[in-house]
């Protein structure tokens, strides 16, 4: 009798364990999400890579093959970087930030070797390993959105002010090493991403007015104040004052390239002009960097208008879907991932087509996608691969939904 009796108090001991597994079962996802809209994000980062190779191709063809070749190893490095979890790699943020700023300290010391920093115009931003040069300011971006975003999901001191400015010291430090290549046009991306960052993770919004007021504030002062911006800087914001006053007399000098970069969009009209007018186009205007930083004018040359507002559309569509991708994400790293790598992404196609329409100053800076340049575009891709990553991961049934501030003592 007692041994039937300890056999029948184990069976509902029994079917608790059983109990209990089927329920772990059933809130650990079982796979990836195979079919979800992060491979629309891909299909446009391919679409816009293929459109950028046709426009390096209508004057320089083998620097479009050259970009080919840039465009396999991207795709290869997106699928490397989208196969393992990214939950994982939340571990190796810090050491991969710190390993991108000792880059950027690197290709600033003077003691290096021209041999594998040799400085362009007068900037040092590459770093030569004979087949390839390699961007630091580039692999940084990645590192830096990634490092912000574990930041705040471990903390919510942002949501006090002074959290909030403490993780704009933090991005000081990448933002002054690039800005002293100097490199503005990178440098000055990191700000608008992080604030929308920080909204995104529920920062109050009333600080986020506040930095962007003294940012409007700071901007004359910084150009009136000597030092502060570089010469050829400083002569960028007069020639587009002095566009926009009607003055062409710095049309020769410092505001050549916008000049020359309208005159060429302007050439494509509605439907463009083709490949062989285009080409002709360009060399007679003497059109600088024509298959980098002044690619968008090259396109709407060769497909006028309408090649114009495809690639916006392109962009928006991938905009649109990482941002989807964001929002399907109850993970708060994922999340603040994926809001990031598209805020960086929008804002600079926002700069680059800005400035070659005449709207902005010339600030250096590529179209993502599409201008020749192995490093940018291998770590748009490697992006392009965070975001379907985040994807493909199922979230927890029973996981907390990311940066709920309802709760009591959830911020102040």
């Amino acid at each position: 009798m007692q041994k039937a009796e300890l056999l029948r108090r184990r069976e509902p001991f029994r079917g608790s364990i059983a109990d209990w597994r089927e329920s772990a079962r059933r809130i650990t996802p079982g796979g990836p999400a195979w079919w979800n809209i992060g491979w629309l994000v891909m299909a446009a980062a391919f679409a816009l890579s293929l459109v950028g190779i046709a426009t390096i191709e209508t004057t320089q063809p083998g620097q479009a093959t050259r970009q080919m070749v840039h465009l396999a190893v991207g795709v290869l490095c997106a699928i490397c970087v989208a196969v393992p979890d990214y939950r994982r790699l939340r571990r190796f943020t810090w050491p991969i930030a710190i390993i991108a700023v000792c880059l950027l300290v690197f290709v600033l010391l003077p003691m290096v070797p021209e041999s594998l920093v040799r400085p362009r115009n007068g900037a040092r931003r590459w770093i030569s390993l004979g087949v390839t040069d390699v961007q630091p300011s580039e692999l940084a971006k990645i590192a830096w959105i990634a490092l912000m975003a574990e930041w705040l999901v471990r903390r919510r001191s942002y949501r006090r002010f002074g959290g909030f400015v403490l993780c704009f010291l933090v991005t000081l430090v990448p933002f002054l090493l690039i800005l002293k290549e100097p490199d503005l046009g990178t440098a000055l991306l990191f700000i608008p991403t992080l604030l929308v960052m920080l909204v995104a993770a529920g920062a109050r919004l009333r600080h986020v007015l506040l930095v962007l007021l003294c940012g409007i504030s700071l901007g004359p002062l910084a150009y009136f104040t000597p030092g502060v911006l570089k010469p050829h800087q400083v002569a960028r914001v007069d020639a587009i004052v002095a566009q926009f006053q009607g003055d062409d007399r710095l049309e020769r000098d410092e505001g050549f390239q916008a000049a020359r970069a309208r005159v060429v969009v302007g050439s494509g009209g509605l439907t463009g002009v083709g490949r062989d007018h285009a080409a002709s186009i360009v060399s007679f205007n003497r059109l600088p960097e024509e298959h980098n930083d002044m690619i968008f004018a090259v396109l709407v040359c060769r497909w006028g208008l309408v090649g114009g507002l495809c690639l916006w559309a392109l962009f928006i569509v991938l905009g649109l879907a990482g941002l989807r991708v964001a929002a399907g994400s109850r993970d708060a790293f994922g999340r603040l991932m994926v809001v990031g790598i598209v805020a960086m992404i929008f804002f600079q196609m926002f700069v680059n087509t800005g400035m070659t329409i005449g709207v902005l100053p010339i600030t250096g800076m590529t179209l993502p996608f599409v201008s020749y340049g192995g490093t940018s575009l291998v770590a748009t891709w490697i992006m392009a691969g965070l975001v379907l990553n985040v994807a493909l991961r199922r979230p927890r049934r029973m996981q907390r939904e990311a940066f709920d501030f309802d709760a009591p003592g959830a911020g102040s």
